[in-house]
């Protein structure tokens, strides 16, 4: 099956499109406004494109908005390694000081919300906020999987079997990525994704590499448990989290179940939110934008976010 070049992720909008070096890698990014930073981090198996919506709102909010393709994803470089939390931590706090800021709020969905929480223990001086979406504290989301068979672990399941080499690739990729969409209807509430969001993330799935490097993430996630690299990040991951945090989780999420992410504020020590949205799954930026904007503004806007 043919793939689809990169730019294909360049879709025209109220932003601008750069590409923007850290580290030695280059990351494209989706740019708007003027303002305080905050940087977007997306989840699998999407790109730059789910945050469209807050690209516009936080924009006119008065925020410099930035959504990056993360590593191995979109128009960004996909280098054979790089795919584990401590490295993509990196990549997003040099990209804050390639666009010329001392520190951003950083918003991470699915993966781009576990290396936000990475972010904040890692490079803690980067992040002035952190609001994570769909994303349970890494340390939370393992011990839920070993813990809960019937529950977290199997709603993970897709994680275990990307371990395989090579044909997670092929299963991914077959029948024009329908996969893609599929996970997407699977794991939502209802009447999401519309027809333009599952195209195009069935199409920059498809970008020659971006379907090995997404499942490198899933892969370093489970290998590394028993490595000495593993153990090094999980007891790292320990450290208290000193930046106002808020937690948002749609409550029909059948990929991070809320009782997965709920007990995450154990690990933050600075004021913290916790906000279940009814009625939507995995996606709540997508699924329902105005109420996530309305949270996700008003937090950022409060000079002091109540714990």
């Amino acid at each position: 099956m043919a793939g689809h070049d990169a730019s294909i992720v360049e879709i025209d909008g109220p932003w601008t499109h750069r590409m923007v070096s850290a580290g030695g890698t280059r990351f494209h990014v989706a740019l708007a406004g003027e303002g305080p930073l905050v940087l977007l981090l997306h989840g699998f198996p999407q790109f730059w494109w789910s945050w469209h919506h807050q690209l516009v709102s936080l924009s006119a909010a008065g925020y410099r908005v930035a959504a990056v393709d993360l590593r191995g994803y979109g128009g960004s470089d996909k280098p054979q390694r790089g795919y584990d939390l401590v490295t993509l931590a990196s990549d997003a706090a040099g990209l804050v000081r390639a666009l010329g800021e001392a520190n951003a709020c950083v918003v991470g969905h699915d993966w781009g919300g576990l290396l936000g929480w990475t972010m904040a223990v890692q490079h803690p001086k980067i992040v002035n906020r952190l609001a994570v979406v769909a994303a349970p504290h890494p340390l939370r989301l393992r011990r839920a999987v070993l813990a809960d068979l019937r529950g977290q672990a199997w709603a993970a399941r897709h994680t275990f079997g990307f371990q395989l080499p090579m044909l997670p690739e092929r299963r991914l990729l077959r029948d024009d990525a329908a996969l893609v969409g599929r996970l997407l209807r699977t794991w939502s509430g209802p009447g999401f994704p519309d027809a333009e969001t599952e195209d195009l993330a069935r199409r920059a799935i498809q970008i020659p590499g971006v379907a090995h490097c997404a499942l490198e993430y899933h892969r370093w996630l489970v290998r590394s448990l028993p490595r000495p690299d593993g153990i090094r990040y999980a007891h790292r991951m320990r450290a208290q989290i000193q930046v106002p945090t808020l937690q948002l989780h749609g409550s029909l999420d059948r990929c991070t179940l809320p009782a997965t992410a709920q007990g995450s504020g154990r690990y933050v020590t600075a004021p913290y939110r916790w906000k279940l949205i009814d009625g939507v799954g995995h996606f709540p930026h997508q699924e329902r934008p105005e109420t996530f904007d309305r949270h996700l503004l008003g937090w950022l806007a409060d000079p002091e976010p109540e714990r």
